[in-house]
């Protein structure tokens, strides 16, 4: 693409987003296949990017025999290790070019070595639309005028930069919507809500559920009043509990959760693949408040995050219980796994279990803002789209994710094998984040001591320390996202061979959810 087609490319897509109703745009999976679509985009990618090509090739696929939805299913999964961390940048390149996109972020790998990840104007569009999706049906932001607070980490990492641009593409569209970017400092954010909060009708913080929820707390033992800036939450990068939703909600003085919240089903990689929508979040709270039905349908007693998307945006497939999503980004990615344990249900599916359990949450949205509609006429109610549903339990491998840093077991391990300290311990942890009855979070991590040797403070200050003083070096996401306050783990020292954490003779896993 030489300069003038990529400049009359970019003046195409844009002008299309600013003119393209959100109502048109989430009806477009209805009268064009999303299977279809996606194996279009797959001989795109083939022609296109050369990583793609030379992986077919050494996986001896001949890319000319895919004709079909049934074809595209024998197509081998992406994953990290077996392609993106094989080619280099320019190679996963559209084009086999880097400056092909205009914007290059990163993301923390398990050694603290980034992952980049490139993308162009147009790119940033289409996620754009899950914020308008939010904004609109959500948060009326189209009728109200608006500030939108950047609470997630401005640099780099691509959070921060993302969301503060999809943001502004909305208030060009004509959305009455006011950014300001304080990143992740909560002195900053208290301060320009407290003096900007009253020129708006409402206040949307955007942000890492925890990290939003300690703003909050902070304000409010500072005398801020949240009730009167019409607090709203966008939250990424972590499952919370329903728990935990009513009882931020009580403190920024919320009277519809489902309204005023909306969670982003995302990932460095290719964006916001789904989006929370008044429908899903009362569904949720209905599973919440029904185990046995969350079990039913999830297969688990656990909740999981549960999100809507558009099929045509970002195509889902489940293999062996493990998500498998296509998608057109600065790097398109085919059927790539990204470790998220989950499922897929259609709009039609979903209605009719809830139905067997005896609740329409189509009646219940729509009651909840005295909006009294029928499931005929159930569009006309804002948050309730023929979407289908997408549940997601979390990464099948060993991290965990606090204040949305994903945290490695590899990261523990390095400040236990320390001089001075790897002479205590074995070598062995359970890594985990703790809820406490406030629904704050910590990290603890539970080391098991070498034979013989016994716990006391001292040890338990200085392994402290030095996990801290590795995790800090090695994982950027981890300085840069996770509060000083919170950044300390909470260190418990157990004898070897503890029968509840380190039982001798079974496999040791290092990560508690």
């Amino acid at each position: 693409m030489n300069p003038e087609e990529r400049r009359q490319y970019a003046i195409q897509t844009f002008s299309h987003f600013l003119h393209t109703p959100l109502d048109t745009k989430l009806q477009q999976h209805l009268h064009t296949e999303p299977a279809t679509a996606t194996l279009e985009l797959f001989h795109q990618v083939v022609a296109n990017v050369p990583a793609y090509k030379n992986f077919l090739t050494e996986n001896g696929i001949n890319s000319a025999s895919i004709q079909t939805p049934t074809d595209f299913q024998t197509l081998p999964p992406l994953t990290k290790e077996n392609y993106l961390q094989r080619f280099s940048l320019a190679e996963l390149s559209r084009n086999g070019e880097i400056h092909s996109s205009d914007f290059i972020a990163a993301s923390s790998g398990s050694t603290g070595k980034p992952t980049f990840w490139c993308r162009f104007f147009t790119d940033e569009l289409e996620i754009a639309t899950r914020f308008e999706q939010v904004f609109h049906d959500s948060f009326f932001a189209d009728t109200k005028p608006t500030l939108a607070v950047i609470c997630f980490t401005l640099g780099t990492w691509v959070g921060g930069m993302f969301t503060s641009n999809c943001c502004r593409y909305l208030a060009s569209k004509g959305y009455p919507l006011t950014i300001v970017t304080p990143g992740n400092n909560k002195d900053e954010i208290i301060r320009v809500v407290s003096e900007l909060g009253t020129n708006f009708e409402q206040v949307v913080l955007l942000g890492y559920p925890p990290f939003l929820k300690d703003v909050i707390d902070t304000g409010i033992a500072r005398g801020v009043a949240w009730q009167q800036y019409n607090i709203k939450f966008v939250t990424a990068g972590e499952v919370f509990s329903e728990e935990w939703r009513s009882l931020v909600a009580e403190r920024i003085g919320s009277q519809n959760p489902c309204y005023d919240f909306a969670s982003l089903y995302g990932t460095a990689d290719a964006g916001v693949l789904g989006n929370e929508t008044p429908l899903s979040i009362c569904i949720r709270r209905f599973f919440a408040e029904n185990p046995e039905a969350a079990k039913a349908l999830f297969g688990e007693s656990r909740l999981p995050t549960l999100v809507q998307y558009d099929p045509l945006s970002r195509f889902f497939e489940v293999k062996d219980g493990v998500l498998l999503f296509s998608g057109n980004n600065g790097i398109p990615l085919i059927r790539y796994n990204i470790l998220d344990n989950g499922g897929i249900i259609t709009y039609k599916a979903m209605l009719e279990f809830l139905s067997h359990w005896g609740f329409n949450p189509v009646t219940a949205l729509s009651s909840s803002i005295n909006n009294n509609i029928n499931v005929e006429t159930e569009e006309t109610c804002r948050g309730i789209r023929n979407l289908p549903f997408v549940y997601v339990f979390g990464r099948s491998n060993f991290t965990v994710s606090y204040f949305g840093a994903n945290i490695y077991p590899e990261n523990i391990s390095v400040g236990l094998e320390q001089s001075g300290i790897k002479e205590w311990v074995t070598g062995k942890f359970v890594l985990q984040v703790i809820e406490n009855s406030d629904k704050n979070r910590f990290l603890t991590v539970t080391v098991e001591l070498a034979p013989g040797v016994e716990a006391s403070e001292e040890k338990r200050q200085e392994i402290t320390t030095s996990i801290l003083v590795q995790l800090k070096r090695l994982n950027s996401e981890f300085a840069n996202y996770v509060p000083k306050e919170y950044q300390t783990p909470q260190v418990t020292l157990k004898l070897h061979g503890d029968s509840e954490y380190f039982p001798v003779g079974v496999k040791h896993r290092y990560t508690r959810k």
